[in-house]
């Protein structure tokens, strides 16, 4: 039998095409995720503590829900405009006119999305040739490299250091810059780490992007969710409004994750290049996520900061209840995950989140996940409540015992 023979199988109706011959080459270079193998493990049992999920434990204000009710009874459930609809994109501008000091034009300079998910797809696409160089500060999103790659661009990770905080600095990414360098891309609040950026650290990484020309895609979904100090909006600073792809979303603040609505704010061109993928895949987001989003804006912010107050108490007690272990981890300062270092188990992260869901039923994801930087760490996620991040570290503890 010949080896293309050998590429088909007999079935009942004849030959069938093997498949994996093909797919798209980028498709199968992208693994997939590493945080979906612990969440199946989980599904199949019973009394599963999960840190691992990242999504509020919080239905979505009665409010915001109510705006949705409210549109279906009235009829409301056609396209959109591609863009967005008009009122949600001036709520959008209103936003950060108000609180960041930044005018964005609601025409040409806003486009709502699916999710900030789509927001990052789209524009890694609109920007990059095939060869094109992405910076990726890691621990990172576990998207932000796979998109990167699918977009026909080459992810570049630059290792980040606890030692810092994993706060990025010019001085780490400076090595990794070539002829082909084109965008930075980071995330802070970070999605693993809980880390944030100060303004002095976002006003180096934006002289460093203006040295090199770069573009920088600013992923600020966890904005609203800071701990002790103001999020810096990177396209407020200084020369930076018109060099940055702003991106964020609903998902996290206003607990709105299967709402998937999100936006990008940017130079007219890029969102008009956005724009145009936007029409041909999606059309436009839905149109009932889009009226709860502008209820969100509208009157959704004293029910966010009372969840945002909700997760600073689980951030102390899941960080206290940490360092009590002997995990190390610094305070986090953002988002709602904890990073802690667990190589005084003598495990690594996968066989640290394996044996653990195994052996107590606690689930949590490898550091690794978000790439090579985060070896020797778990990320926990506390968007639970105290009750379960309580008995979580008892459970914890019950492991190190047996594993130390």
């Amino acid at each position: 039998m010949t080896a293309r023979q050998m590429n088909f199988i007999r079935g009942e109706d004849g030959e069938t095409m093997n498949w994996n011959d093909k797919l798209s080459n980028a498709v199968k270079s992208v693994a997939p995720s590493g945080i979906r193998k612990f969440f199946d493990i989980a599904a199949k049992m019973h009394d599963v503590i999960s840190l691992g999920v990242g999504e509020p434990d919080f239905v979505t204000p009665w409010p915001i829900r109510e705006s949705c009710v409210y549109g279906l009874e009235r009829g409301y459930t056609s396209y959109t405009a591609n863009r967005g609809m008009l009122k949600l994109r001036e709520e959008i501008a209103r936003h950060y006119n108000e609180k960041f000091n930044v005018s964005y034009d609601v025409d040409t300079e806003i486009l709502v999305t699916v999710g900030v998910s789509e927001a990052l797809d789209i524009a890694l696409r609109a920007i990059l040739n095939p060869g094109d160089e992405v910076l990726i500060p890691e621990p990172c999103y576990v998207s932000y490299q796979a998109c990167t790659s699918l977009a026909n661009g080459v992810p570049v990770s630059v290792p980040a250091k606890i030692e810092n905080e994993f706060r990025i600095t010019p001085e780490e990414l400076e090595p990794f810059v070539t002829a082909k360098t084109k965008a930075i891309l980071i995330g802070y609040p970070n999605n693993p780490t809980g880390a944030i950026m100060e303004r002095d650290d976002l006003l180096k990484i934006a002289d460093f992007a203006e040295a090199h020309d770069l573009i920088v895609i600013s992923d600020e979904i966890y904005g609203d969710l800071t701990y002790g100090s103001v999020h810096e909006c990177f396209a407020a600073l200084p020369k930076m409004r018109d060099r940055t792809i702003l991106l964020n979303g609903f998902s996290k603040a206003y607990a709105m994750t299967g709402w998937r609505i999100g936006y990008a704010l940017g130079n007219p061109d890029v969102i008009a290049a956005m724009t145009k993928i936007h029409q041909y895949t999606i059309l436009c987001a839905p149109i009932t996520a889009q009226m709860a989003a502008v209820e969100a804006l509208k009157r959704g912010e004293k029910y966010m900061l009372k969840m945002v107050a909700d997760y600073d108490r689980r951030r102390c007690l899941i960080y206290d209840g940490f360092k009590t272990l002997g995990l190390n981890s610094f305070e986090p300062r953002g988002a709602f995950y904890i990073f802690p270092n667990i190589s005084s188990s003598g495990l690594t992260s996968e066989q640290f989140a394996e044996k653990l869901i195994q052996a107590e039923h606690v689930a949590l994801v490898p550091g690794t996940a978000f790439g090579k930087s985060g070896a020797g760490h778990v990320r926990c996620s506390y968007a639970t409540s105290v009750d379960k991040i309580s008995e979580a570290l008892n459970r914890i503890e019950h492991f190190l015992k047996n594993h130390r």
